[in-house]
Parts: C-alpha cells; sequence; structure tokens
C-alpha cells in the first residue's frame, strides 16, 4: 500500500469539444514526490488533461483535486501553486535570459528583496550564466528548454507540469534534463510529464496509457509489464526480414516488431507454449533464428494495453 501523500487525484475526468471526447471518464491518483508519466500518441488526451489539471481548461465532466484544491472552483489560487511548462517556447524571444526571469518573477509576486538572488540561484542552477544577456530567442534548442523549465520553477512550486517537454531537443539535453526531474523529484517536488518517446515515459515512476481519450493502463513500468495478457517472444534472426513474413503466418500471434536484426513477438497468454510455436514456425520456414521469452518493454505493453481496448470494443 502506498502511503505517500496523494498530490492530484481526478474522478470521471471528462472534457469533450462539440461532439468529440478529448477526454474520457479519466481517474487518476497521483503520490506526492513521484514523477508521473501520461504516454500516448498526439491526439490522445494527454494535453487536454493536463490542462483541465491546471485549471487552465474546465471539465465537461468529473472533478479533479490538487494539492487539495479544486481545480475549477480554487484555480487562481492553485496558480499560484504549480509550474507549467508547454511543449512550444512560451517566453518572450525579444527579451534577454535575465529579462525573462525577471519578468517570471513579478509575475508570481516574488518579494523585491528574494527576486535577484532567486534569478541568479536558477541562472547558476540551469548553466544559463553565459546566456544571461543573450536573447531568449536566439537560444539553442536545450539552452531554450532550460530556461523554460528555469522560469516554471522560479515560485518553487510543489507541482511541476510538463507537456512534451522535450520534443525538440537533443539526446543529450534530454538526459539532462531528466536528471534534474529526477533531483527535483527527490526533494519532493511531483511532476506529471507527457510525451510519446517510450524511452524517455520508462524514466517515470508511474505511468498512465491513453488511447483516444481513454486511460487503458495505470501502474509502474514494471507492474505494467507484469499485468498485460500477452507473453513478449524475441526473435533474433539473421536475415530478420525472412523471420518476421514467416512468423506473420500464424494469425494467433497479435504483433510482430522489427527492431533491426531483432523481432518482438506478441502472442494471447491463453495460447499454451508460445515459446514452442515461434520456434515451430521458424524450423518450417527453415529461418536461422534463435527464440526467447522476454520481459515487455513499454512499446509491447502499448501494442498490448491497445489491442485489448479494440478487442474489447469489437466485442
Amino acid at each position: 500500500m502506498n502511503l505517500d501523500p496523494i498530490a492530484i487525484s481526478a474522478t470521471g475526468l471528462t472534457r469533450k469539444f462539440g461532439s468529440l471526447i478529448a477526454v474520457n471518464n479519466v481517474d487518476l491518483e497521483i503520490p506526492a514526490g513521484t514523477i508521473y508519466g501520461f504516454l500516448g500518441p498526439n491526439g490522445s488526451g494527454k494535453s487536454t488533461t493536463i490542462r483541465m489539471l491546471c485549471g487552465l481548461l474546465t471539465p465537461s465532466a468529473g472533478a479533479a483535486m490538487v494539492l487539495g484544491m479544486d481545480s475549477v472552483r480554487q484555480s487562481e489560487r492553485l496558480k499560484q501553486e504549480i509550474g507549467y511548462m508547454t511543449q512550444r517556447f512560451a517566453l518572450f524571444e525579444d527579451l534577454t535570459v535575465r529579462e525573462n526571469l525577471q519578468f517570471i518573477s513579478a509575475v508570481y509576486a516574488l518579494p523585491r528583496a528574494r527576486r535577484r538572488s532567486r534569478v541568479n540561484q536558477l541562472l547558476q542552477e540551469f548553466n544559463l550564466m553565459n546566456q544571461t544577456g543573450q536573447r531568449a530567442g536566439t537560444l539553442s534548442g536545450g539552452q531554450k528548454q532550460r530556461l523554460a523549465l528555469a522560469a516554471a520553477t522560479l515560485h518553487e512550486p510543489k507541482i511541476l507540469f510538463l507537456d512534451e517537454p522535450t520534443s525538440a531537443v537533443d539526446p543529450q539535453n534530454r538526459r539532462d534534463f531528466w536528471e534534474k526531474l529526477f533531483e527535483m523529484a527527490q526533494q519532493g517536488t511531483t511532476i506529471l510529464v507527457s510525451t510519446h518517446y517510450m524511452d524517455e515515459a520508462a524514466r517515470c515512476h508511474r505511468i498512465a496509457i491513453l488511447d483516444l481519450g481513454i486511460k487503458v493502463a495505470d501502474g509502474s513500468p514494471k507492474e505494467l509489464g507484469e499485468n498485460i495478457a500477452y507473453n513478449v517472444i524475441e526473435v533474433v534472426a539473421d536475415n530478420p526480414n525472412s523471420a518476421r513474413l514467416s512468423l506473420a503466418q500464424n494469425k494467433s500471434f497479435t504483433s510482430i516488431t522489427q527492431l533491426g536484426v531483432r523481432l518482438r513477438v506478441l502472442i494471447p497468454k491463453e495460447i499454451p507454449d508460445a515459446l514452442e510455436q515461434v520456434q515451430l514456425n521458424l524450423r518450417q520456414s527453415q529461418v536461422s533464428a534463435q527464440a526467447e521469452p522476454v520481459f515487455p518493454d513499454l512499446e509491447d505493453i502499448f501494442m498490448a494495453v491497445t489491442e485489448e481496448r479494440r478487442r474489447a470494443e469489437a466485442a
């Protein structure tokens, strides 16, 4: 049982835009001090859910409590306690790095005696001291990302909402960014991050998978992998394309994904002897390959839970 205090909870959270249901009856319970990920493709409802939790969008149905505050009735008070970083760079490109942070400090009404020291602290902390006088619009992608995160945390929020925060940066900057998030979570900040990167979602303590506005899974990466209704068989072949074509003949195999010389085969758990079936298929097709059961990765999990939803709808 998780005894950590709950930072965010939602019940039946729903948002409609005309006839389109963007978010459909989502329940959430996010412990304080955790990094919680929303994983899903574009259009799955990640950004809409975040905006409702931030008090920026009114739910069509359901309710959310964030830091003990109703996200609708207490939205103005809530906005003072949270940080929000959008996918697009949302600061003033004609202002310098320091001027942007000074302006944000005034927006959040930091005491004047605190503003200068806090801005200097963040410039140092986010490695922006050499860019203090540089216009924000001329920064590199990684520098813009660091400035945006510095601005979002300037008022030391208890919860940080990050909407696709690393979509425009290189792998090294993504790695550095996540190291900073882990440091913040260790200090007690609750972080909710939306992403469509599988490897990035795997870094989260817990993950909700969204598909067409519906939450189809929720848990730690380990819990999600243990609970899917599929076995995963990894196949390493000299000729992976021949192996894929051979395995595709077996209609009981739910999906076959090729990753270089490796294949990941999802097989429903109700089908007995999954490994033996794969090996038999390869032998009959005279394909040289090694096959073994493996623990599901997040891509396997995503494929499995979305396939289960499709099956349920079809039934």
